[in-house]
């Protein structure tokens, strides 16, 4: 039986066609509203938080602007207030129903802020009403509770994000991101092989760097939630300063890396070093290179470094998907969860 979540991730290259195609013609109203500040607040929880460290790096490496993600608690639990004069506050939230996430943009905006909300649930939704200027995503809905498609839209949003506020990047590669994705569904590479591999493990330890980082992030969220993992998604810069010692037999490492990146080479020598201490390495993405030094490997998209996390998520949410059914696990329900978390 196909699940909702596997039925949605083969969405994904029609959802991503369909958002870039609405999102791209307002490139300039993004430009106008970013000329009128200088650095970037994101707003956001959960899966759309880690979309929100892909901007905060594409921003940061690409548009020379300093961003940062909100702690939304300070809105709403200290009702502290900030001087936010200069700021683009960007709320990320697949519903636009987060009462949490509403709450933050509107103080940002009582703040001196900027607003612009990014949201899969339509421009009369409580996030877009509250924002400046809303980038609605058009995933369609989203049934399964692990997000899939609505995260790598939110993904194509901020890559528009970027190109209103001047990023040194080239348009034309988000055209080849909807076949890229559309081909790594069809070839995600040792899916088996690395199912295998996790089956029987309590955990593992999720890692990349730089633009991967969120991908890592991403990934490991979606083993915890749908396949109950103790996965950490961690920076291998932050998990060479004392984590690795979890990796062992029992705790493999999943790493990712995008092709031609800079954070490759680091990420080619963590994964030897993992094999050496007699773990697994499962590989996503970085080419012959990372493929070469670990365990089994699943592929990344031919995608510049920019727009790949868009690509890296597919083999990590298709590894969920299938791992969850192997465990006996209904990924599209999984315990505890709703499909729209509110918090105080």
């Amino acid at each position: 039986m196909t699940t909702k979540m596997r039925s949605e991730i083969a969405e994904q290259p029609a959802a991503l066609r369909a958002t870039l195609d609405s999102l791209l013609p307002r490139v300039d109203e993004v430009r106008a509203l970013g000329e009128q500040t200088r650095q970037l607040l994101f707003i956001a929880r959960g899966t759309s938080d880690n979309a929100a460290v892909y901007g905060r790096y594409l921003i940061e490496s690409h548009a020379g602007r300093l961003s940062a993600l909100a702690a939304p608690s300070i809105a709403t639990t200290y009702k502290r207030k900030l001087d936010l004069d200069g700021v683009l506050a960007v709320a990320i939230s697949q519903s636009g129903r987060t009462e949490e996430i509403v709450e933050t943009l509107a103080w940002a905006k009582d703040c001196g802020a900027r607003t612009v909300g990014v949201t899969n649930g339509g421009h009369d939704s409580p996030l877009a009403q509250a924002a400046d200027l809303a980038l609605v995503t058009l995933a369609g809905e989203e049934k399964a509770v692990p997000a899939t498609k609505t995260y790598t839209t939110q993904l194509a949003a901020l890559a528009v994000l970027a190109l209103g506020l001047g990023a040194d990047v080239n348009a034309d590669d988000l055209q080849k991101v909807p076949d890229a994705v559309e081909k790594l569904i069809a070839e995600p590479g040792d899916l088996d092989a690395v199912v295998d591999g996790l089956a029987d493990k309590p955990g593992v330890v999720v890692s990349g760097r730089g633009m991967a980082f969120s991908t890592a992030l991403e990934t490991a969220l979606k083993l915890k939630e749908a396949c109950y993992l103790h996965a950490m998604g961690l920076s291998y810069a932050d998990l060479l300063h004392g984590p690795i010692a979890v990796v062992d037999a029992d705790t493999p490492a999943l790493l990712v890396a995008a092709e031609n990146s800079p954070t490759l080479s680091g990420t080619v020598a963590l994964a030897e070093r993992v094999v050496a201490a007699g773990a697994a390495a499962f590989t996503v993405g970085g080419g012959t290179a990372l493929a070469g030094a670990g365990t089994a490997a699943l592929n990344g998209p031919d995608l510049p470094e920019w727009v790949a996390p868009m690509g890296l998520i597919i083999p990590g949410q298709l590894l969920t998907e299938a791992l969850a059914r192997r465990l006996g696990i209904d990924p599209d329900a999984p315990r505890g969860l709703n499909k729209v978390t509110q918090t105080n």
